[in-house]
């Protein structure tokens, strides 16, 4: 029990510093919290860009409720930063559950959980963005699905409810929806029960439908996850020319985990067995999210950490396979705990803790002087600083777009 708190810890320690660092404020933010205050100031979820002095269409807002949630900021200027540290906390948590759910291995390697938190370095350098409810409801739903590989099959009736959450919360909703498609065709290829997955997708897609939308809601969806976003960074490919020198950290851990599943392959000595002994003994589940992650991850840098998720869990218990028959003695344990600690403690103690915002890439100086000397009137601003502008200068001023 002592080992296991002080994992947890420190595990939450080293997140929360990363978090802490976090200095790269996302454009959308803005957006959300005016949002969010349109929705609690006028009693409803909004649906025209009413900061625009411009002719708008429909805004199907598939962000609102993390607008809403993101108002926590008014308990103080760290409360979303907490928020992010909580959540991503919250991701390495329940995959801890879900590896010893799987195998029973003990998930406490402390040291193997800073690969998968650098890989995701350049998430955590955005102060909380709306995306991290799906990757943090996306890592619940495989601990609730692996759950009814267990026979328990609570957690299925547990995920339409959350469907509805997830939904109002971020359009990633649809990733949820994916998974249950996922271990239904991976039950079924595994010849093992399938039909409960396929139950609780034919009940959850409908659901879809509760928003303050309706059914354009879902035509909505089924655009955006099609569309095409050539002009924004985090949508292109990760070996594109534009990302092939970013993420670097991310690649590093993708070679790490591909290389681990390739070991384990060999390790099983599948040339010493026909192709249908393999195939019968593989897990088709574990298989399919590897290869869709990966998918998503390489198609675009924003969906890499869906990859993340799944290799750490994946990648932790074949690692542990292909080691267990060596054992970390104690003392080099202490040290490595000893060493994470010091090094999330030591930014804490040498640094100012601060969340300011960046002047080379934000008009703060010219807001402020808007905002001081109460100068009303449109403003012509590009379409990445509209919603800083607009939040900060909102009613008097509005924006293009």
């Amino acid at each position: 029990m002592g080992k296991k708190i002080l994992f947890y810890l420190t595990l939450f320690l080293l997140v929360f510093v990363i978090c802490l660092n976090s200095d790269k404020f996302d454009y959308d933010l803005w957006a959300r919290l005016i949002a969010g205050m349109g929705v609690i100031d006028g009693g409803h979820v909004l649906k025209e860009d009413f900061l625009s002095y411009t002719p708008v269409h429909v805004w199907y807002d598939h962000e609102w409720g993390s607008g809403v949630v993101f108002l926590l900021k008014f308990f103080g200027p760290f409360s979303l930063i907490i928020l992010e540290a909580l959540l991503y906390f919250g991701i390495f948590a329940v995959i801890t559950r879900i590896i010893k759910l799987r195998d029973k291995v003990p998930p406490y390697a402390i040291l193997f959980y800073v690969f998968p938190i650098i890989a995701l370095n350049t998430n955590f350098n955005n102060p909380v963005r709306c995306h991290l409810f799906s990757f943090f409801l996306f890592t619940l739903f495989i601990y609730l699905l692996e759950l009814a590989r267990k026979g328990k099959n609570i957690g299925l009736y547990l995920i339409p409810p959350l469907v509805i959450l997830w939904n109002n919360l971020h359009g990633g909703v649809v990733s949820g929806i994916g998974l249950l498609l996922m271990y239904a065709i991976g039950e079924l290829l595994n010849r093992k029960p399938f039909k409960k997955y396929l139950i609780t997708f034919t009940i959850s897609a409908p659901l879809l439908i509760i928003n303050p939308y309706g059914i354009e809601y879902i035509k909505f969806l089924l655009s955006a996850n099609t569309m095409e976003r050539t002009h924004i960074g985090e949508w292109w490919g990760l070996f594109s020319k534009h990302q092939l020198y970013n993420n670097i950290p991310f690649k590093l851990f993708m070679g790490f985990i591909l290389s681990i599943e390739i070991i384990r392959l060999i390790k099983s000595k599948p040339f010493t067995q026909t192709f249908l002994q393999w195939y019968k003994n593989v897990d088709k589940v574990k298989i399919i999210l590897i290869l869709s992650t990966l998918y998503l991850a390489i198609k675009h840098v924003k969906l890499l950490p869906f990859f993340v998720i799944t290799g750490t869990i994946f990648g932790y218990e074949d690692l542990m396979k292909l080691l267990k028959q060596y054992s970390l003695p104690k003392v080099k344990e202490s040290i490595v705990y000893i060493s994470i600690i010091a090094c999330s403690l030591l930014p804490l103690c040498v640094k100012k803790i601060s969340i300011p915002v960046n002047p080379d890439l934000y008009p703060i100086e010219e807001v402020e002087f808007l905002k001081i000397n109460n100068i009303k009137g449109n403003i012509l601003v590009n379409f990445g600083l509209g919603s800083y502008v607009a939040y900060k200068l909102y009613p008097n001023n509005l924006i293009f777009m």
